[in-house]
C-alpha cells in the first residue's frame, strides 16, 4: 500500500483519488477551495440553479468504466444520464437556422441538405469521415496510453490531405489547418465552416492555427452522440465524491498545497499551511501550467521560460434567471455563431479586444432541478474570449456591457431572451482563475496531433520521480470525457498496491 497524496479536487483528482483507493493505496486529497469539482460548479439562487462550468457531457464510456472500476453499481444507478435529441440547434448570420439530430451522422448530412442545398451533407460527411481517420489514427495514443517518449509521430496530422495538383506540386506542402479544410473541402461555404469551426472555437483553437485533425471534435460529437446529467453536471461530480468516500479517500478542504517536497531525487510528500503531509508518490490535479508557474515543483533541466505558453482564450458565462416558462421545442443546446468570423478569430489569436457578436452557445435544459417552477427558466450563455490577463475583466463595467452585447446578438438571431430576464450573474476568465487556479481562467483544450506536438500535453508521468500529474493540462487535455481518462491512465501507470 503506497500513500499517496493528490493535489486539487476537480473532476480529474476525484477520478484519479477513487481509482487509486480501489487500488488498495492510502489516498488523501488537498483541496485549497472549500469543496470539490474543480470547473464543474454549480450556483444556486431563489430556487434557480446553473452549472457555472461545462454543461454537456461526451464518451460517457468514460465515467461508466469509473464507476463498474471503483464500485458496484453502474453509472445510471448513480446519476440520471440522458441524450441530447436535438444535439443542437444552429442559428446563423445569414438566418438560416439548421436542427441537428444526436449521434446520427446519417441524420446530420440530411439536415444539411435540407438547410444548405443538396450535396451540402455529402461535402460534411467527407470531411467527418476524415474526422473518423483521425480518430482511429490517434485514439490510442491520445486517449487511452500514456504519452510515448518518442513523440515524433503524434507531431503529424493525420488527416488524409489530397495530394496536390497542377503547379502546386511544385511548392513544398504546407500541413493544412482547419481553415484550409473549410475552404479547400467544404467550399468556403459560411454555413459549413461555421459548423466545422464551432467545437474547436469552443476549446479556444484559432481555425487558422488548429490543424487539420481538429476535424476529429465534430466526429466525436456527431457519432457518439451529446449527454445530459439531470440535475446538472454536478450531478456528476457528486456521484464521483460519494464513490471517494465509500473507499475511504481522505479529504482537507481548505488546505492549499505550497510545495511538492523533493528528496533523494523523487516526490516524498507535500507541504501544506498545517504543516507537511508525507507521501510515497504525490499526484498533481492542479492547473499543470499554474503548477510548474507557481513554483510548487522543480522541472530538472527545464527553465520556466520554456514551460507551455499560458496565453489561452478563457471563457465568459452569462448565467439567466427568465421569468416565463421554457417554449415548447425547445433545444437543449442552441448556437448562436459569430456576426464576423474573422473578428472572431483575432480575438482568439489574443491580437484584438474580445469580439463583439461572437459564436455563443446556449444551454436551456428542460430540468425541473434547475428552475423554482414551471413558470421560470434557467438560461447559460457561454462564449470563447480572451484569458483574463490578455484583457481585464475586472474593469469597471467591462463583463456588464459584454453581456449587454452577448443577449443582444442571441436575441437578434430570435432568441427573446433579454425580457424575460428576472436577474443575472456575469462570470469572466477572472472567476475561473479565482475559484479554480487555472492560470489566468484560461480553457482547457484537448490533445490534438499535427502542428509539430503543438498542441500535446504534458505526459502523466513528469521528469520528477514519485510525481504524476493529471487533468485538463495534463495528457489527454481538457473536457470531462479527457480529464477522467487522464486519471485512468495515471491509475494504471502506478498500479494496484
Amino acid at each position: 500500500m503506497a500513500r499517496i497524496v493528490i493535489i486539487g479536487a476537480g473532476m480529474s483528482g476525484l477520478a484519479a483519488a477513487s481509482r487509486l483507493a480501489t487500488l488498495g493505496h492510502r489516498v488523501t486529497v488537498c483541496e485549497a477551495s472549500g469543496t470539490y469539482g474543480g470547473m464543474v460548479g454549480r450556483y444556486e439562487r431563489d430556487g434557480f440553479a446553473f452549472d457555472t462550468g461545462p454543461g454537456l457531457l461526451t464518451l460517457p464510456a468514460v465515467y461508466r468504466d469509473l464507476a463498474l472500476k471503483t464500485g458496484r453499481e453502474p453509472l445510471e444507478e448513480l446519476v440520471d444520464l440522458a441524450p441530447v435529441d436535438p444535439e443542437s440547434r444552429h442559428l446563423f448570420p445569414d438566418g438560416t437556422a439548421v436542427t441537428l439530430p444526436n449521434a446520427s451522422r446519417g441524420g446530420v448530412s440530411q439536415a444539411l441538405d435540407a438547410a444548405f442545398g443538396a450535396g451540402s451533407g455529402a461535402r460534411w460527411s467527407k470531411v467527418t469521415n476524415h474526422g473518423r481517420t483521425v480518430w482511429e489514427a490517434t485514439r490510442r495514443p491520445l486517449l487511452e496510453e500514456p504519452l510515448p517518449a518518442d513523440r515524433a509521430f503524434l507531431g503529424t496530422d493525420p488527416y488524409p490531405v489530397p495530394p496536390p495538383t497542377g503547379l502546386a506540386r511544385l511548392r513544398r506542402p504546407r500541413p493544412w489547418t482547419l481553415r484550409d479544410v473549410a475552404a479547400r473541402e467544404l467550399g468556403g461555404h459560411p454555413g459549413l465552416t461555421a459548423l466545422l469551426f464551432e467545437p474547436a472555437v469552443r476549446y479556444g483553437f484559432p481555425p487558422g492555427e488548429a490543424p487539420a485533425g481538429a476535424t476529429v471534435l465534430p466526429y466525436m460529437e456527431q457519432s457518439f452522440g451529446v449527454w445530459y446529467v439531470r440535475g446538472g453536471l454536478r450531478s456528476l461530480a457528486d456521484a464521483v465524491f460519494r464513490r471517494c468516500e465509500l473507499r475511504r479517500v481522505g479529504f482537507r478542504f481548505d488546505t492549499p498545497v505550497t510545495r511538492v517536497v523533493v528528496e533523494g531525487g523523487r516526490a516524498a510528500g507535500v507541504e501544506t499551511a498545517d504543516g507537511r503531509i508525507d507521501a510515497d508518490l504525490v499526484v498533481s490535479a492542479m492547473d499543470t501550467n499554474a503548477f510548474f508557474r507557481h513554483g510548487l515543483a522543480e522541472w530538472p533541466g527545464l527553465p520556466v521560460d520554456d514551460w507551455e505558453p499560458h496565453e489561452v482564450p478563457g471563457r465568459f458565462s452569462v448565467l439567466l434567471a427568465l421569468r416565463g416558462a421554457r417554449p415548447e421545442g425547445t433545444a437543449h443546446r442552441t448556437v448562436v455563431h459569430a456576426a464576423d468570423p474573422a473578428a472572431e478569430a483575432n480575438a482568439l489569436t489574443l491580437s484584438a479586444p474580445p469580439c463583439e457578436r461572437p459564436t455563443v452557445q446556449v444551454l436551456r435544459p428542460d430540468d425541473p432541478a434547475l428552475r423554482p417552477d414551471d413558470a421560470h427558466e434557467s438560461v447559460v450563455l457561454t462564449a470563447t474570449v480572451p484569458a483574463q490577463g490578455e484583457f481585464d475583466w475586472t474593469a469597471p463595467g467591462v463583463a456588464d456591457r459584454y453581456a449587454d452585447r452577448l443577449l443582444a446578438h442571441v436575441d437578434a438571431a430570435g432568441l427573446g431572451l433579454r425580457e424575460r430576464v428576472l436577474w443575472r450573474v456575469v462570470r469572466t476568465p477572472e472567476d475561473t482563475r479565482r475559484e479554480t487556479g487555472t492560470l489566468a481562467g484560461a480553457v482547457a483544450r484537448p490533445v490534438l496531433a499535427g502542428s509539430s506536438g503543438r498542441w500535446l500535453k504534458a505526459a502523466n508521468e513528469s521528469p520528477v520521480p514519485g510525481l504524476h500529474l493529471v487533468g485538463g493540462n495534463a495528457h489527454p487535455g481538457g473536457g470531462l470525457a479527457r480529464v477522467g481518462m487522464s486519471a485512468c491512465i495515471t491509475a494504471g501507470l502506478i498500479g494496484p498496491a
